[in-house]
């Protein structure tokens, strides 16, 4: 059993240390995994994204109809006050809200309270190592729901599918959907083809990603031509550049995919130019879109 830190944490409505908390077993959250979560980067004290975050869990908590808990000022003051109590400059903080405690039964029990939990813990970012080389990734068919938009707590086809790649000592698992690339376990992917960053359309079997309106955002200050269509098998196969974007990843270039090399010619099985603009432009982002 691994230890349980003894850091702060927040449940619903009070503080304490995270080794302590406790909740029902009748929690929604424990017996049907229905509840949404977030993961807001902090760097430097400084929460990254934060409204952008916020407002992606409230959409979720509206689409399995459950109610705004907090709001945005009773958020930022429990977030700000988890960041001062922890020692680490670059942080994560993890959001959770469940439907609430109520007797087993499948239907949507009314006006129940939800259960809030907030957590946060450092970073752990990818090593040098892999910045200067390049990840190893794995695919395989999209097995998971059809309703890979939310950002569900219910999250076992993820880890079976992240299983894959850490039984292949490879950092990810890209999944494909009737030969078209959907997401990875826990990132979202992008293809670099011909100097143009392509993404998976979004659609309910890809989670909207923070990273992608800021790899977007990222392109259009670099003038890097940036488009989101439906993605073949054999294109991410035969890409110039594959990445990887995510709250802990921030983008990071796959390099080997199934044991073969990513790119072509210089660059082949190596980190390319487009991953090394967008990396840089990232750095800069972090100073300038958080609070």
């Amino acid at each position: 059993m691994q230890a349980i830190p003894d850091t702060l944490c927040f449940l619903n409505g009070e503080f304490g240390p995270l080794r302590d908390a406790k909740v029902s077993v009748l929690d929604r959250g424990f017996v049907f995994g229905d509840g949404i979560y977030e993961v807001v980067p902090v760097y430097g004290g400084r929460l990254f994204r934060f409204d952008e975050h916020l407002a992606r869990l409230n959409r979720n908590l509206a689409k399995v109809r459950i109610s705004e808990p907090l709001s945005r000022a009773a958020w930022l003051d429990h977030c700000r006050r988890l960041i001062a109590a922890q020692p680490a400059e670059d942080q994560l903080l993890y959001i959770q809200v469940t439907r609430g405690v109520a007797l087993r039964e499948h239907g949507m029990p009314p006006d129940l309270t939800p259960t809030v939990f907030i957590m946060i813990n450092p970073m752990k970012p990818p090593s040098a190592e892999q910045r200067a080389g390049g990840v190893a990734c794995v695919s395989a068919d999209d097995f998971r729901w059809q309703r890979g938009d939310i950002k569900s707590i219910s999250l076992l086809g993820n880890v079976l599918a992240r299983q894959i790649s850490v039984d292949q000592g490879a950092v990810e698992t890209i999944l494909f959907r009737d030969g078209f690339l959907t997401e990875a376990s826990a990132s979202n992917v992008w293809v670099v083809q011909h100097g143009v960053v392509l993404g998976a359309p979004k659609s309910g079997h890809v989670l909207e990603g923070i990273r992608y309106e800021l790899i977007r955002e990222l392109c259009a200050e670099n003038a890097i031509a940036y488009d989101l269509r439906p993605i073949a098998q054999a294109e991410v196969r035969g890409a110039d550049e594959l990445m990887l974007s995510s709250a802990t990843k921030e983008v990071l270039a796959v390099t080997r995919l199934d044991g073969g090399w990513v790119g072509r010619g210089a660059t082949r099985g190596k980190p390319g130019p487009v991953y090394a603009r967008l990396y840089e432009a990232y750095q800069r982002a972090k100073t300038t879109h958080s609070i």
